[in-house]
């Protein structure tokens, strides 16, 4: 197995960027190289069939990020061939990757109808065939992200078995099952169990939320690090507010003020030539709905700006609820406010949820 790149901070676990489709974009990976960005990004993924090519802008993201840390491509598909050219494609441009992820967890029912994603844990079988094509192919770090199953837990231990089988070089889990989506609990056990079943490092993915609560799933589940998504979204400073504990350092503790500021740097990540307007916005509020967790306890800020139709509703809407009549220094809850929802569902139009 090859080792993984170290921490930014010897001696300390493992924090990691999800891979997000339409978040984990080449301008949200910049936003966090300025809010504090993790020890290991993981690009939106790349997809893999008869017809496919490395797509512009995720290569974009792996040149070009400029954070200063690693990142690794993510593949999804099951055609042996295909992933093959694909990987043959990523090492012959000379892509500075750090490895190659393989996606065997986005619960999206159009991905996982198509047998990829989550939709290959139903099939020890062809899961087998995936991992040994990938581990020949690959001349580098070869790193999967998986879910404990598809609607139960019944292939878990055959799959992890795989995992050993193809010298997997780091596994992160999402202790959910496909089914499951984002909806229940967690089930850290999981991950517990794969930590003691597996060679390589296992990073603990799933409700990540607040330095606490990472601490805890490091702690019960003896993880070599911790994977975060929608968390980061709400929250950019997660990662540094990690390292900064880690390190027993003092924690950055956002306020409103700081949130406000960092609401209009996603505005500006977000914008696109020829792309403005209500469209704009609406995409912007993919975003609020994860952000809004933290303004208020009776969600009027999520209320307000997901009937936003322009920049400056939006910019009243955010000024009146985090910086008008002396908001802008109360704190930022490091936890999600108990009862609020990220509604609309966190799927993304383009196949795989947060």
């Amino acid at each position: 197995m090859s080792p993984l790149p170290a921490p930014l901070i010897a001696g300390q676990p493992w924090t990691a960027l999800a891979p997000m489709q339409d978040v984990t974009t080449l301008p949200f990976m910049r936003l966090l190289g300025k809010y504090g960005a993790p020890d290991l990004l993981f690009t939106e993924y790349f997809r893999v069939h008869g017809h496919s090519t490395l797509e512009q802008h995720i290569v974009d993201a792996v040149c070009q990020h400029n954070t200063g840390r690693p990142v690794f491509a993510q593949l999804i598909g099951e055609s042996l061939p295909d992933l093959r050219r694909t990987v043959e494609a990523i090492e012959s441009a000379q892509l500075p990757v750090a490895g190659i992820d393989l996606n065997m967890g986005c619960p999206a029912p159009k991905v996982y109808k198509k047998n990829v994603g989550g939709g290959l844990l139903r099939e020890p079988s062809k899961v087998d065939e995936v991992l040994n094509c990938l581990r020949g192919a690959i001349k580098g770090r070869f790193t999967v992200k998986m879910r404990i199953g598809f609607d139960s837990d019944q292939h878990f231990e055959r799959i992890l078995d795989l995992i050993e089988k193809h010298k997997v070089d780091l596994l992160s889990l999402h202790a959910r099952t496909v089914k499951e989506a984002y909806r229940s609990e967690v089930h850290y056990e999981y991950i517990k169990r794969a930590v003691e079943r597996l060679a390589c490092p296992v990073l603990a993915n799933g409700n990540v939320t607040s330095v606490a609560k990472g601490q805890w799933v490091l702690d019960h589940t003896g993880s070599a690090g911790l994977m975060i998504g929608r968390s980061c979204i709400r929250n950019p400073w997660i990662f540094r507010q990690h390292r900064e504990h880690f390190a027993g350092q003092p924690i950055f503790q956002p306020t409103l003020g700081d949130v406000r500021a960092y609401i209009e740097d996603l505005i500006v990540a977000t914008s696109r030539p020829n792309v403005d307007g209500q469209y704009h916005i609406n995409h912007m509020k993919k975003f609020l709905n994860f952000v809004g967790l933290g303004v208020d306890t009776d969600g009027q800020f999520l209320h307000d700006m997901r009937r936003a139709r322009s920049k400056s509703e939006l910019d009243a809407i955010c000024d009146q609820h985090l910086i008008n009549e002396g908001r802008a220094d109360l704190p930022f809850p490091d936890e999600p406010i108990k009862g609020l929802v990220a509604r609309p569902n966190c799927e993304t139009s383009r196949g795989c949820s947060l």
